[in-house]
């Protein structure tokens, strides 16, 4: 097992590392080990104020404290890089970023680009000319609904520190906002099964411009693109622009891209396709 390279994943935004666990099932039945990463604030360190349970007080949520304020970008990326020097141990590394666990796993890359082999992003935010707030303004994001998270937004996120939605919400408009942005192309009780891992909480700091890709350490690393084709959330032409960009950036080590169907979270409620595409990145 020693030059079997392990899978190092990194969730994106509300999300955490029990989202992981089907692929990390199929991937198992493949013969490969991975290990899902959960950012500072999520998975067990999660706030699940007593006022998110049912009957939900939504005037008490919205000034409940929550544990993700003031967490950074730096800290995500102090765990991320903790977890690659303990797997580096056991042979090379290949570090998977999902949505804005893009933007972490970049930065990851800036700082320590000797602790992986591979970096495949998975419909992830690579910001190289931009920072991920400014790619928002677009053309490319002019199609993508941005008050999705807006309907189920609780309390302040300058007053709070953090941004809080209430995922447990059974406003219908709220739920077919998220279908249609996240995973419009599973069935319904997959979609409230997947939205009833979220948390509700997740922190401000997406990055900087210093966090963008730099030529000089990330760009050295061997990278993957798996662009997901029906993503509403991070479109296509978005993925594909951020793919240009990364490969002007370093031209002599472009992206690897791959397609996979489906949604923002298709591929982690039908994780076979995924599992059997990264397990062929690991023959590389």
């Amino acid at each position: 097992m020693q030059n079997q390279p392990t899978f190092v994943l990194v969730h994106g935004a509300f999300a955490n590392s029990f989202s992981f666990a089907p692929l990390q099932a199929e991937l198992a039945l493949l013969g490969h080990r991975s290990v899902a990463v959960d950012l500072p604030g999520h998975g067990f360190e999660a706030t699940f104020p007593a006022p998110y349970q049912a009957p939900q007080d939504l005037e008490a949520l919205a000034a409940e404290p929550g544990g993700i304020r003031g967490v950074t970008l730096a800290d995500n990326a102090a765990r991320v890089i903790e977890v690659l020097e303990r797997a580096k141990r056991n042979g090379p590394t290949i570090l998977v970023a999902h949505s804005r666990g893009g933007a972490t796993t970049t930065a990851v890359a800036n700082a320590r680009p000797e602790l992986i082999d591979r970096i495949v992003y998975v419909s992830a935010w690579c910001p190289v000319d931009l920072d991920v707030n400014d790619y928002y303004a677009q053309p490319e994001m002019a199609d993508v609904d941005a008050g999705a998270l807006a309907a189920a937004l609780v309390g302040n996120p300058a007053e709070l520190g953090l941004l809080r939605v209430n995922f447990r919400t059974a406003d219908p408009t709220a739920l077919a906002a998220f279908k249609q942005a996240f995973a419009a192309d599973v069935t319904d009780d997959e979609f409230r099964t997947f939205l009833n891992t979220f948390q509700p909480d997740e922190n401000l700091d997406v990055g900087r411009s210093a966090d963008r890709a730099q030529a000089a350490t990330w760009g050295r690393i061997p990278r993957t693109y798996v662009r997901l084709a029906a993503d509403t959330s991070l479109p296509p032409a978005v993925q594909d622009r951020m793919i240009r960009e990364a490969d002007a950036l370093t031209p002599d080590n472009p992206f690897d891209v791959r397609t996979l169907e489906g949604s923002h979270l298709r591929w982690l409620v039908h994780p076979k396709p995924a599992a059997e595409l990264l397990a062929g990145l690991a023959q590389h």
